[in-house]
């Protein structure tokens, strides 16, 4: 299977990369390498996938020292010809699009940015999809769409039509995009929602790296809502194996799907929509005291009120991923945040 990942020097597209490459499959990756966060960390990944910083150019596929299977483009989604020539020339069997402008806060500040890339990159992978064959399409959707939603745990089946970041507002534009598509060209797409992914190599503006970041520096670290948040803390290998698992079970027409009372998480058509998450949400204090016992720190502690478009708190229902993929994230924050740490003192020297 030839394999399309956007986002590859991105936090979730490395991982999923380098996992697939390993497996066997034929990889492609993308990625604009623009400047949303530290490029030295996006250019660093890429060497860790065999990706020389010095042979990337724009548009020019380099073949990864580490995997003669795994083949690297920089490339921009909404660059529409490049990704139609991109498609054109690999002839792909399925695509994994995790490339998007992403977080919260950063869409209060440049929200052009977010639909540039989530709206318009979102549909040239689908144009491209459509006219090149491809039927097997799975997108990164997130758990901000569930926005003013208080029932817990997050259902796939529950109503999502209140986000309130315009960011989770491009990822729900994203699934009703797909489903379009699935409807009107016979794609078979799965988006899937992410809950607050970290570990090695994670981006440095999620909450883990800038805490133990400020901790060993001695700095206070900005704890929002008084401290008083739970997030549904999902690890990178738990968010790969389930991206690799709806790669290989691609979505299908839900049969008993019924127009008078319609289930939101699949359709007549084969769209499909699952939660990744690890079904057990962790308080943020508690996240924060792991984290010092871990570096044997105490952290000094800015508390702020709650931020826009932020929300209090995450959870997971993960029946579906487990009914029809036989899988459930299972990675206790302990371990996750202690193979971070490894990885960050490793990697800044710390």
């Amino acid at each position: 299977m030839k394999i399309l990942i956007t986002g590859t020097a991105g936090f979730i597209g490395f991982h999923l990369a380098n996992k697939l490459a390993k497996d066997g499959f034929e990889i492609v990756g993308i990625d604009n390498i623009n400047d949303y966060y530290d490029v030295g960390l996006k250019y660093a990944r890429l060497k860790e996938s065999g990706i020389e910083e010095a042979k990337i150019e724009y548009s020019r596929p380099v073949r990864s020292s580490k995997y003669n299977n795994y083949t690297f483009v920089r490339l921009d989604l909404k660059d529409k010809e490049g990704v139609d020539a991109l498609f054109k020339d690999f002839g792909f069997d399925a695509v994994c699009n995790l490339a998007a402008q992403a977080g919260v806060r950063y869409s209060l500040k440049n929200p052009y940015s977010y639909i540039d890339s989530n709206i318009y990159g979102f549909l040239n992978i689908l144009e491209a999809c459509r006219h090149f064959g491809v039927e097997n399409l799975s997108f990164a959707s997130s758990s901000s769409v569930y926005g003013l939603n208080k029932k817990q745990p997050f259902s796939e089946k529950h109503n999502v039509d209140h986000p309130i970041s315009l960011y989770a507002a491009t990822k729900k534009s994203n699934e009703l995009m797909a489903h379009t598509y699935s409807y009107l060209y016979g794609l078979r797409i799965t988006g899937l929602r992410f809950f607050t992914v970290y570990g090695p190599w994670g981006r440095p503006d999620m909450a883990l790296f800038r805490f133990v970041k400020n901790i060993l520096e001695d700095k206070p670290i900005d704890v929002y809502n008084y401290g008083k948040m739970e997030r549904d803390f999902t690890y990178i290998d738990d968010i790969v194996e389930g991206i690799v698992r709806v790669i290989k079970n691609p979505a299908k027409p839900n049969e008993e799907w019924n127009a008078l009372n319609p289930d939101p998480s699949s359709s007549k058509v084969a769209y499909r929509i699952y939660n990744i998450g690890n079904n057990s949400p962790v308080s943020l204090d508690m996240f924060i005291k792991i984290i010092e016992k871990e570096l044997g720190r105490r952290a000094k502690k800015n508390l702020l009120p709650m931020q826009p478009g932020d929300v209090e708190s995450t959870y997971a229902d993960v029946s579906a991923l487990i009914e029809e993929l036989n899988y459930k994230p299972h990675t206790p924050p302990e371990i996750g945040i202690k193979n971070f740490i490894e990885w960050y003192r490793s990697f800044y020297g710390v």
